[in-house]
């Protein structure tokens, strides 16, 4: 194999070439038609909900313990940024790594938050629809109604946390989101971006941190079944009390903020300093 082609080589790209990568990519993203961002954005959504959804029904009545079906879910969920990556889409958690490109100055923050509000609405989009379609699908009514079950107890577990929980916990999750992107940019092959993937991914939904993109399908599906005595079980009134749309906005506004803090500034920020602080660049932007 020809050793000067990109694919040539069969190792991965050091931690400096993806800072380079990162921060090329960034650029275009951020200045791709915003038409284009929105649809890839919906289809982000879509994907990280997908991934709830198979998360969801790997977890309902597991007997294998807290910690293997946490994982084991978290492995399942996975398959929402592996469609990202792999099959091409615009997430908002993991596009805070475009700040890289502003902090090189090779873009205007207008075009860093232009981008980030498109793809945000568009991430919204598509992960409510998927959590209407499951509904409207009778999904949760699966094994008896355990599977709605699951998925109501999520969502008001995920609305009972306090805003600082919430934050501290989005700021971990986008940590481990934007490093497993990283680890993807990394790899030369799909096989070595998915490997990549699952690790980081599957380790946030196991530790139970705060997902921006994937609350808004898993609040989404809450709200819709909050109201089923089927999916409700064992629930009680005040376990659902919080779930509502005072619940759904403050775990929102927390989590994308500690999203923000953990992609954008634990991860972006930390690999700029360290690999492109120096670096020459073809132009910048004011």
């Amino acid at each position: 194999m020809d050793q000067s082609h990109p694919m040539g080589s069969v190792d991965h790209y050091t931690p400096s070439e993806i800072a380079s990568l990162v921060e090329t990519k960034g650029v275009t993203k951020a200045t791709a038609p915003a038409v284009t961002l929105f649809v890839l954005g919906v289809l982000a959504g879509a994907f990280i909900g997908l991934g709830a959804v198979l998360a969801t029904t790997i977890s309902t009545g597991s007997a294998l313990g807290y910690g293997p079906t946490r994982w084991l879910a978290g492995i399942g969920f996975s398959l929402g940024l592996i469609l990202v990556v792999i099959a091409g889409a615009e997430l908002f958690t993991g596009n805070n790594l475009i700040l890289m490109s502003w902090v090189s100055r090779r873009i205007t923050l207008a075009s860093l938050l232009r981008n980030w509000t498109i793809v945000y609405a568009g991430n919204l989009v598509g992960a409510v629809s998927i959590a209407f379609m499951v509904y409207l699908a009778g999904w949760w009514q699966q094994s008896e109604g355990a599977v709605g079950v699951s998925a109501l107890a999520t969502a008001a577990g995920k609305t009972a946390l306090s805003f600082e929980q919430v934050f501290f916990r989005g700021i971990l999750a986008n940590a481990l989101v934007c490093l497993a992107v990283w680890l993807a940019t990394g790899g030369r092959t799909v096989v070595d971006k998915v490997f990549a993937i699952v690790f980081p991914i599957s380790a946030f939904v196991a530790a139970g941190f705060e997902h921006s993109v994937a609350n808004m399908y898993f609040l989404s599906i809450g709200v819709l079944l909050k109201d089923h005595a089927e999916a409700r079980g064992e629930l009680s009134g005040a376990q659902l009390a919080s779930l509502d749309a005072s619940g759904v906005l403050k775990n929102l506004v927390a989590s994308t903020l500690g999203n923000i803090v953990g992609g954008a500034l634990l991860v972006g920020l930390v690999y700029w300093f360290v690999y492109l602080r120096d670096a020459e660049r073809p132009g910048t932007a004011a």
